[in-house]
């Protein structure tokens, strides 16, 4: 049965109200994924960055325009809290989490082993994320979203499901998002009436958030790309699918003020693309994009950006929770069925334990990501928890990712097995500012 008559079972099955029956009612819509055949892959794409390089100018943007005025910026309110500390996922949240899965275990897992090869994640797979409706997490839905209020915490569990089949490719999937929900959550009326229609549209527009730069001890509050007199310059380092970008989100210094963000159109002369091969997330199809003196407008306030960047590094962890369970999802089974001296090696203590940590640790991660995921969408202070969230996510992320190699002893480090390819994708999670955003 297919993942879109399993979603319609569902669909009749139950009656949900809000985000999830939207979710599932859009996905249904879906031509895409009624063509969705997963077979031999006969076309591939291959993005020549990997085996050549390539320099290049920047997409060639679509018009936007606004199509009609806003009064005023449409903001999303607080979610209500219940005054009790309880992370469950709400019955709304779970109906769309139980999607996502399925989209990363039926099309994203299948496809990993491809796309961190070519470097590019197929466009189909990127057309049905985006018939999911993965950009409209956070666009009100007067502006046609999906959402009545702050659903960070949402963010938080797509970004977990996805990353689960791949992390790479969710990270392709989810880049778009980012710069949609960057634009409702501090975008002025002008900018939320020429921007958010195309990500609410048949045709939501390849965008990247960007906020990293290619130095050693990158510092997001201390940046070199610097806007004057409204035209930027700078350059920006691992940003996903850059070479197709329609539209950007830039992170840059104004001069005696501090760090803000900017809306570029990739269309401008003097924006150029660069092929930028990295270790892990090859799937997000990651560049180097070079601005030169490109017309800038600024995004939101100074403070904006640092809520900015606080809920990036909890999409991160939020994605480092889906990879981390998928390596411990797979090392569990390797290790009850892998004989070794006439038993399975899971009857070794050191095997047992090892596994059990990468249980114990996951927890934890899971905890403290999700208590700060609680906290941003009601509106409360989120600061300490999301850096508690990064600190514990980057060290103890990259550590199971090495004990699933470890794990695995020969075949964690050949391409057979997906352990590797993880391994590699987690590591990436205390490197990485902007891309992401919940």
């Amino acid at each position: 049965m297919s993942l879109l008559e399993r979603t319609r079972g569902r669909e009749r099955r139950r009656d949900v109200i809000g985000v999830g029956v939207a979710w599932l009612n859009r996905l249904a819509k879906s031509r895409t994924i009624d063509r969705f055949g997963w077979r031999k892959q006969t076309e591939r794409v291959v993005f020549e960055a990997t085996k050549s390089g390539f320099r290049t100018a920047g997409a060639l943007s679509r018009s936007f325009s606004a199509a009609s005025k806003l009064a005023k910026p449409s903001r999303l309110p607080a979610a209500r809290g219940t005054g009790k500390f309880d992370l469950t996922p709400t019955e709304d949240q779970q109906t769309v989490v139980e999607v996502v899965r399925e989209f990363a275990a039926e099309v994203l897992r299948p496809a990993a082993a491809v796309a961190d090869s070519d470097c590019a994640t197929e466009p189909k797979v990127l057309s049905a994320s985006a018939d999911l409706g993965l950009s409209l997490i956070e666009v009100p839905e007067e502006l046609g979203g999906i959402v009545t209020e702050r659903s960070a915490m949402t963010g938080v569990l797509v970004a977990e499901a996805l990353s689960h089949g791949d992390m790479g490719q969710a990270v392709a999937c989810l880049a778009p998002a980012a710069v949609s929900t960057a634009i409702s959550l501090w975008g002025d009326e002008t900018q939320q009436a020429t921007y958010l229609p195309a990500f609410t549209g048949e045709s939501a527009p390849a965008a990247a958030l960007a906020i990293l730069e290619p130095r050693p001890l990158f510092d997001p509050f201390d940046l070199r790309t610097r806007v004057t007199g409204g035209k930027l310059t700078g350059v920006k380092s691992l940003v996903p699918r850059g070479a197709e970008a329609e539209l950007f989100v830039i992170a840059a210094q104004v001069e005696d003020r501090g760090p803000a963000l900017f809306l570029v159109e990739s269309g401008h002369p003097g924006v150029t693309i660069e092929a930028e091969p990295s270790m892990g997330l090859r799937a997000a199809s990651l560049s180097r994009v070079i601005f030169d003196d490109v017309p800038a407008v600024q995004l939101g306030t100074f403070d904006d950006y640092v809520e900015c960047v606080r809920l990036s590094r909890l999409g991160w962890c939020a994605l480092s929770l889906g990879t981390a369970k998928a390596v411990l999802d797979y090392v569990t089974p390797y290790v009850n069925e892998r004989i070794a001296f006439g038993e399975p090696i899971s009857h070794r203590q050191s095997v047992a334990f090892m596994v059990a940590n990468i249980a114990i640790e996951l927890e934890g991660m899971r905890l403290v990501t999700y208590r700060a995921g609680s906290r941003a969408e009601q509106g409360l202070p989120f600061a300490r928890e999301v850096a508690l969230a990064r600190r514990l996510c980057t060290d103890k992320g990259m550590q199971i990712g090495t004990d699933g190699v470890q794990l695995l002893g020969g075949h964690g480090f050949v391409k057979e097995h997906p352990v590797e390819r993880w391994y590699r994708d987690l590591r990436a999670i205390g490197i990485m500012e902007g891309t992401v955003l919940v």
